[in-house]
């Protein structure tokens, strides 16, 4: 029998549960003592804790993930943003350069 409405819990609650597991105490027992849908449910924070460890039962983060250039911009050192500033002023030295040679030919 499932809940009209989605639980969530916290991560205390499911590491909580997850160490008796662990520690031999039955799916079923705990699943009906913790209120859970199904012991079905444990098994699986179980599953995902013996792969990825504690930090499986952490709650995710709600929907789609920020595109990592738009999220943040990267951190640049001071001397990478000297180094990009430097290039741009040496094109544009070279093409105020270029440009007052063609109104120089120009004015021949």
């Amino acid at each position: 029998m499932t809940k009209p409405t989605k639980q969530s819990y916290s991560f205390d609650f499911k590491l909580a549960l997850v160490e008796r597991f662990l520690a031999g105490e039955t799916a079923p027992d705990l699943a009906a003592e913790a209120d859970l849908s199904s012991p079905v449910l444990l098994k699986t924070w179980v599953r995902a804790y013996r792969r990825e460890g504690e930090e499986a039962l952490r709650p995710k983060p709600k929907g789609r993930p920020r595109k990592a250039d738009a999220a943040a911009p990267a951190e640049t050192s001071e001397l990478e943003q000297l180094r990009r500033e430097n290039e741009r002023l040496r094109a544009e030295v070279a093409y105020l350069g270029k440009l007052r040679a063609l109104r120089a030919q120009k004015q021949r």
